[in-house]
């Protein structure tokens, strides 16, 4: 809770236009949101979309209201929506596996995307990540590495928070047995943390005076 305060503190200073505040935003937020673009676009465009995000993160900012969580799920949905306009301009697909309309109707055994865990923002877990069908690997990063609730999770991907959990526990599943295979990830798994509750939000008001233009190159 003390990260996340911070993160919403420096949402807010950002808002105001304080460049220092934004900076500390963008290395809170951007490698996991970078781990997330990867599984959409892979790796060779994946900093480039990323870029693009944050452009219009900047740019949206002072229009912005909640508190950590809700930034990092509007960050989310900013970088799929790049994410998936990138990937229609090349005329390609991303590759859905499986029937997504079975998901929406029941909710998994047990919620089992647990906090972000560092080990699993790493370049190799990610590498097994983009290897599920890309609807439990959207899920997995987003609960998982961008540490989402089931129900920001959802509004991301604009499915029903049940669907979001039964896609994270199957490709948790899936993981575990590419991670058991792996030598250098195996275990990994073993140390995540229990799953957090549902957390109250505490809206922060986005009454704000214009923020100053941003590139990444300031970040």
């Amino acid at each position: 809770m003390g990260d996340d305060a911070e993160l919403t503190a420096a949402v807010l200073a950002a808002q105001h236009g304080d460049e220092t505040a934004f900076r500390a935003v963008y290395r809170a937020v951007h490698p996991r949101l970078l781990g997330y673009v990867r599984t959409l676009v892979g790796d060779h465009d994946a900093e480039d979309v990323a870029s693009e995000a944050w452009l219009q993160i900047a740019r949206d900012l002072e229009r912005f209201s909640g508190d950590a969580d809700r930034f990092r799920g509007w960050a989310a949905r900013i970088a799929r929506n790049r994410a998936l306009d990138h990937v229609r301009m090349r005329g390609r697909r991303p590759a859905i596996g499986g029937d997504e309309t079975e998901l929406t109707g029941r909710a998994a055994d047990s919620d089992t995307a647990g906090e972000a865990l560092e080990a699993l923002a790493t370049g190799r877990t990610l590498d097994l990540i983009a290897r599920l069908p890309q609807d439990q690997a959207e899920a997995v990063v987003l609960r998982v590495v961008m540490g989402l609730d089931a129900k920001t999770a959802a509004e991301t991907l604009g499915k029903r928070p049940g669907a979001v959990r039964t896609a994270a526990h199957r490709g948790l599943k899936k993981l575990a047995e590419l991670l058991g295979d792996d030598p250098e990830t195996a275990g990994v798994l073993g140390t995540l943390p229990p799953q957090r509750g549902p957390r109250s939000r505490a809206a922060t008001s986005a009454g704000v005076t214009p923020a100053l233009a941003r590139t990444q190159k300031d970040m």
